[in-house]
């Protein structure tokens, strides 16, 4: 009740975003229907989310302010990202995006998978619906719902994510790692220049299949840095795969396509961005399809027990 509810900015089966204001100070409020979560199973999925994000801190990420619940709903205050979703970005361009300005969006988001991966958190669901754009036009990472904890030497078997980005090893369900994150980097990169993802066709299995075989086609005006790169990121082998060899993050920041690119001035967050998007103000949700109001937050679900969502 103490947050003023100022717009909608997103909705789906679960609940729904809302931008809400608190102290003269602007948050994006999360709402998850208790009885949904139960009727699907994903207690821990939630409750994971939740203590995933609460150990991050990084400009590349959306970060946590708050969790609490009451007897129908769970809510995560996060702060607030003006720009919009990067997929609303990309729908609305007439064009796919240049070199120079995918190396610039790809930088963002590899920054946010090293924090996460030397944390020993793998993302597992890059898209660019997950990805938002901020006032300044930096991308940060958004929906930890898939982020696990794996051991170094780990591997997990659960089938997540979205079927254009999966890696062969998700498809096979032969157990993944954050080898997988690699993987999506290298299908993002080809779809902001392509204007397409390299696998999608309308037969699920038929993309399956050439998502196993590596079966892609490279677009012609690709860069011969570009080619050899997203090759690099697309090798059904992970041990072959870049990121996930010993030489790390490092090898991704080093590859030819990076070349010139300040690494430093990105993470200290001097680079002008190709984008930036217009924001009026503090409470101004215009980058997001919703509809204004000026009513507090009101969630109804039938009344589910504390205790089964206890320590979020």
């Amino acid at each position: 009740e103490d947050l003023a509810h100022v717009a909608v900015l997103g909705s789906g089966a679960f609940g729904r975003v809302t931008l809400v204001c608190h102290e003269g100070k602007y948050y994006a409020l999360k709402c998850l229907s208790k009885a949904h979560v139960v009727q699907t199973g994903l207690q821990e999925h939630i409750k994971r989310e939740r203590t995933v994000m609460a150990e991050f801190d990084s400009p590349f990420l959306v970060n946590l302010v708050a969790a609490f619940q009451d007897p129908s709903s769970l809510y995560m205050v996060m702060e607030l990202v003006q720009g919009g979703e990067f997929f609303t970005y990309l729908q609305n361009r007439e064009a796919p995006l240049s070199e120079e300005e995918a190396r610039f969006y790809a930088a963002c988001v590899v920054l946010g998978l090293e924090y996460m991966h030397d944390r020993g958190v793998a993302w597992r669901d890059l898209k660019p619906e997950n990805l938002l754009i901020d006032t300044r036009g930096y991308l940060k990472i958004t929906d930890f719902g898939f982020a696990k904890k794996i051991a170094p030497s780990g591997k997990t078997f659960t089938l997540c994510g979205t079927p254009e980005y999966l890696a062969p090893e998700l498809v096979t369900q032969s157990g993944h790692n954050k080898a997988v994150d690699w993987w999506a980097v290298g299908v993002l990169i080809y779809e902001m220049v392509a204007g397409y993802p390299p696998f999608y066709q309308e037969d699920r299995v038929a993309m399956f299949r050439a998502i196993c075989s590596t079966d892609f086609k490279m677009p012609t005006h690709f860069s011969k840095e570009l080619r050899d790169l997203i090759k690099r990121f697309l090798v059904r082998a992970t041990s072959r795969r870049i990121g996930c060899m010993a030489g790390g993050v490092a090898e991704v920041k080093q590859h030819p396509w990076f070349k010139g690119f300040d690494w430093d001035a990105l993470a200290q967050r001097k680079l002008k961005a190709p984008y930036v998007p217009k924001v009026r103000g503090p409470a101004d949700a215009s980058n997001f399809d919703v509809a204004q109001t000026g009513q507090h937050a009101k969630h109804n679900s039938r009344y589910i027990s504390t205790g089964v969502f206890k320590d979020f």
